[in-house]
């Protein structure tokens, strides 16, 4: 009698693996097992200079070593969770071989300074890289198999969770709860009505990504909300991308404006923490007007950042429970149980919010904080999110092709909902920023 071959979500889920393998990296990190994950310098006129000066290696050793060694444990990470996955390993590490290298010229590029005087991120870089290849000589299979985007973005977010600190979400308290909380879902449910009943839009789940995009943290909870939504990759693409480029503008912009109009330093920088989509964008443009102002954007959004897992969560119960019921799909035409939102629900959430939680009450107390923002968050974390992020970005455009995008676009509809949405909600977030940061409903913060 042959016995079939039960397969454990836990080892055949991209999601779960994206938590074991984030998981796998914050342990050895508190282990100190790993101490520094290399990250590019500022260079301007020698690309060299950028491998040079590492924060924890000594001032003349080269990074380029560490560089190609993070590649290298990368790769094997990963080919593992794809040979449970039921891909090809061998394939796989070839493609993702040219995935690193592209990040790696992507990063090189934003580190120049007259190029993050503009604001182009490795995001941009990244992405214009892979369109680029993606829409002229095509993707070769090899290739494709080494462009995981969703999975190098999920273990990012595992490795956000920890980022996030309790502490630091104290240090703001009630203004920057009420900047992140009050208008996040305000905006939501706003631009999903725009979406459906104005603009018409066909796909419901383009609408809650572009909407989730616009109001939470940009490609980081698009990736969440089009897992629970079960949006289409040229979906998600099309999102990624309307939050890119209004991403670069805005942090450029909304320094200098906050500026032109003499605005309060803390209003500006809440403002900029709860409207510019991408984490790094926030603090690069919250450095602009000043350290306390780079702190209250970093704590707003990292506040906000905390709704990835709501908002993922919600809209899997809402898809379930109403979206799918009314349209052929069967698997939910009944009432939802727990086990059916359990099921469209992003495991790797779990592992976002696991990582917060231990990181906040469980290392801090333990390690203190210096041992655990600087030696495990500063050193490890962040720098190994940034590589991880930057891949994705690279295999986003890989995967993507300007016709395919086209398709989505129903008539320039999706860019609309994304301008209006934005619009509303850089509007509605200066009123929230100037009621709780501007003395209104709360003290004034004294940092």
């Amino acid at each position: 009698m042959n016995r079939g071959v039960v397969r454990s979500p836990l080892l055949h889920s991209e999601d779960w693996w994206a938590v074991w393998i984030g998981f796998a990296v914050l342990i050895a990190a508190a282990f100190g097992l790993v101490r520094q994950v290399p990250k590019l310098q500022k260079w301007t006129t020698s690309p060299l200079d950028a491998f040079q000066h590492g924060a924890s290696f000594s001032p003349d050793q080269s990074m380029i070593v560490p560089v190609v060694l993070t590649g290298v444990v990368l790769v094997l990470l990963f080919a593992l969770a794809i040979r449970f996955l039921g891909d090809r390993p061998l394939r796989f590490m070839a493609g993702f071989g040219i995935v690193f290298v592209l990040a790696v010229v992507s990063y090189l590029l934003s580190r120049q300074v007259q190029v993050r005087a503009y604001g182009l991120e490795y995001a941009v870089w990244a992405l214009a890289f892979g369109l680029l290849i993606s829409n002229t000589v095509g993707v070769p299979e090899w290739l494709k198999a080494g462009a995981r985007s969703e999975l190098y973005i999920k273990t990012g977010l595992v490795l956000l969770g920890a980022e996030i600190l309790f502490t630091h979400i104290l240090d703001i308290g009630g203004p920057g709860l009420f900047v992140a909380w009050f208008v996040t879902p305000i905006v939501i449910l706003v631009m999903f009505n725009v979406g459906t009943r104005l603009l018409k839009i066909p796909s419901k789940a383009l609408i809650i990504t572009i909407a989730a995009a616009t109001s939470v943290c940009g490609v980081s909870a698009a990736i969440a909300t089009a897992a629970a939504a079960k949006a289409k990759k040229e979906e998600l693409t099309l999102a990624v991308g309307l939050s890119l480029i209004f991403t670069v503008l805005m942090m450029i912009f909304m320094p200098w404006g906050i500026r032109a109009m003499g605005m309060d330093v803390h209003v500006g920088a809440a403002w900029i923490g709860g409207t510019i989509d991408s984490t790094g964008a926030v603090v690069a443009s919250g450095a602009f007007l000043g350290p306390e102002a780079e702190k209250i954007a970093a704590v707003v959004k990292m506040i906000q950042n905390v709704l990835i897992g709501v908002v993922a969560f919600l809209v899997a119960v809402y898809w379930c429970a109403k979206v799918e019921r009314e349209g052929d799909d069967k698997e939910c035409k009944t009432r939802p149980s727990l086990k059916e939102i359990w099921i469209r629900f992003p495991k790797f959430i779990v592992g976002f919010v696991v990582a917060s939680v231990v990181f906040s009450f469980v290392l801090m107390p333990l390690m203190g904080s210096e041992a655990v923002e600087i030696g495990i968050l500063k050193h490890v974390s962040v720098p190994l999110r940034g590589w991880l992020f930057c891949m994705a970005f690279v295999s986003i455009g890989l995967e993507s092709n300007f016709r395919e995008m086209a398709a989505q676009m129903s008539g320039g509809k999706p860019f609309i909902l994304y301008v209006v949405g934005q619009s509303f909600n850089v509007l509605l977030t200066l009123l929230a920023a100037w009621l709780a940061f501007g003395g209104i409903l709360f003290d004034r913060l004294v940092l």
